[in-house]
């Protein structure tokens, strides 16, 4: 165990709501870290520089094919979709590749019926996977780490928790695709965008669905965290609606104490697969947590808190 170096230090906004959903906007406080040079997966595939492919023509469900022709690293985040190709992945870790780097990612599926191409390569989606998918995610990928198996996901679960999640908003899809449940309720989740938008200058932000927070998200800058804001918030209403009901939000007091663990917490590094340092950590029962480092940033750390499906 060692702990994770240069843990930011984070002060919490006031918070914003709408209907079941609170955001409370995380802010940097301190010194400036070393600034990173990359791009967003998204902005590196519009321009061209990134191509994002099956491995092989006969594919493999849990590994894909990243191509940077590009003079910049490009960051992949955990629970980001990607569409296309045989079937739709969501990303297992956060991943930087590097300049001029070819590099095989992990994954998982998020459309089961599918194993036949509808694109040669991937494309960015809207969408992004909900604190109980990404809850998966964690645990599996941490405990596959710890046997030496790699950034392996559970994909049993992750496919249970796919279709879960579509019965219980009343959606349904030809492929068990997790975009068919995003699509069939794109107008709720407009209406939640419109009322919690980017808070400026914020770095990251900590998320409770009714009284219980569920997931918190830190970046290394202000500009990606504004860029990937209503990604992330996607599915952060996905269980909102599930959930339905309103109730009391938490006090701030209560971020404070989740970063207070995280910040205590015994972190294991793990080998990245781009570049950079990974650290994970399971150590308090309900919390999963990882972060990726480059140099003296943290590019990217999360957290997910367990809240029973």
């Amino acid at each position: 165990m060692s702990a994770m170096p240069a843990f930011p230090s984070i002060h919490v906004g006031d918070p914003i709501h709408h209907e079941n959903l609170t955001i409370f906007p995380l802010f940097r406080s301190g010194a400036a870290t070393e600034e990173v040079d990359y791009l967003l997966s998204d902005e590196a595939v519009s321009a061209g520089s990134v191509t994002v492919e099956e491995i092989n023509e006969s594919g493999s469900v849990p590994t894909l094919l990243v191509t940077n022709r590009g003079d910049h690293g490009v960051l992949f985040l955990e629970g980001e979709e990607l569409r296309g190709a045989k079937q739709n992945r969501v990303l297992n870790t956060t991943v930087l590749i590097g300049a001029r780097t070819k590099a095989t990612i992990p994954v998982s599926c998020v459309e089961m019926g599918r194993w036949r191409f509808r694109s040669r390569q991937f494309t960015p989606s809207a969408n992004y996977s909900s604190p109980k998918l990404r809850h998966q995610l964690k645990r599996s990928v941490t405990a596959s780490l710890r046997e030496g198996q790699g950034h392996r996901s559970d994909q049993g679960s992750v496919w249970t928790e796919v279709d879960r999640q579509m019965q219980a908003l009343k959606s349904s899809s030809e492929t068990h695709a997790m975009a068919d449940t995003y699509e069939s309720n794109r107008q709720r989740f407009q209406e939640f965008q419109r009322r919690l938008g980017y808070t400026e200058e914020a770095t990251g932000l900590a998320v409770a669905i009714g009284p219980t927070i569920v997931a918190l998200d830190i970046f290394d800058k202000p500009s990606t965290c504004r860029k990937v804001w209503d990604r992330l918030l996607s599915g952060f209403v996905m269980d909102a609606l599930e959930e339905g009901r309103t109730a009391q939000p938490p006090a701030p007091a209560e971020v404070d104490g989740l970063l207070k663990r995280l910040e205590a917490a015994a972190w294991q590094e793990s080998p990245a697969v781009g570049e950079g340092r990974e650290f994970r950590t399971d150590t308090a029962p309900d919390i999963h947590a990882s972060a990726l480092m480059f140099a003296t940033s943290l590019l990217h750390g999360s957290a997910v808190v367990s809240a029973g499906v």
